[in-house]
């Protein structure tokens, strides 16, 4: 999918959201445990009752890559339920040296064929530029996390009192550009996503940390939002553990159309 395709989307269905398909086995429904590939009928459940919400869907590799050799098998199955003209991501934060991540790229764009892969950018070029050789391909680069943890590199200021996500964002445009990179920018703090609107003005944003990790889908849009949108916000848990009963699919739904409908609000006042 391309960059004017996303952003048909968004306008057509006057939403940003993202859903995060994190299918834990610990927490789906227990209804669904005796079903051949339970991972695959929770999100398949998910996909079908979001659908018309949703401009993405975000499948945390790790949630299936753990299950083995069925979890990969499970992930695929997943990835065709998938309505074609949704943006899929790849959340595997890969990043390795330039030949492994090749293979990580052919994995992820050829074999399964994802719109878009999360990427690392702490090895440097070479671990990224390999991803962006694929035509209408995405890399969505780590830029500024909403985990606890981030502050421990990300903020570090060099000599000139620059944070080190400042120096990423910005050497990384020479890598890619807003027709094939994208930044993962945390919604916990707002100013902070204005700094990096800032530095990056036209790339998309993929955005966490709204819902259960306590961003305000208000203040991302006030300091992230572009002219095109330019945000993916994603909501996981707070869209499909919404219930753990055998409603957990209408309660998935509701919840997506809750984000939606304030997504609508927040894309008429912008263009106001």
């Amino acid at each position: 999918m391309n960059r004017s395709q996303l952003i048909a989307q968004i306008e057509y269905k006057s939403s940003f959201l993202c859903v995060g398909l994190d299918p834990d086995l610990n927490k789906i429904p227990a209804h669904l445990k005796s079903e051949p590939d339970p991972i695959f009928s929770f999100c398949k459940e998910i996909v079908e009752e979001t659908a018309d919400y949703t401009v993405a869907y975000k499948p945390n590799i790790a949630f299936f890559e753990a299950l083995g050799p069925r979890g990969w098998e499970s992930l695929q199955k997943v990835l065709d339920i998938i309505p074609k003209e949704t943006f899929t991501i790849a959340d595997a934060k890969r990043g390795d040296i330039g030949n492994t991540s090749k293979l990580y790229a052919k994995a992820f764009f050829e074999s399964m064929d994802f719109d878009s892969i999360t990427v690392a950018p702490y090895m440097g070029a070479d671990s990224v530029t390999p991803f962006l050789e694929f035509e209408n391909k995405w890399v969505i680069l780590l830029a500024l996390t909403s985990n606890s943890g981030s502050q421990d590199f990300q903020t570090i200021e060099d000599g000139h009192c620059k944070p080190l996500f400042h120096s990423v964002i910005e050497k990384s445009q020479e890598w890619g550009s807003p027709e094939n990179m994208m930044y993962v920018v945390g919604a916990t703090r707002g100013e902070l996503i204005g700094e990096v609107r800032t530095l990056a003005p036209d790339h998309f944003f993929l955005v966490p940390g709204v819902g259960a990790q306590g961003g305000s889908l208000e203040e991302v849009a006030r300091f992230g939002m572009n002219s095109n949108c330019g945000l993916l916000v994603n909501s996981s848990r707070g869209i499909i553990y919404a219930s753990n009963g055998k409603d957990f699919a209408k309660a998935a739904r509701n919840e997506a159309k809750k984000l939606q409908e304030e997504m609508s609000i927040l894309l008429e006042k912008h263009r106001k």
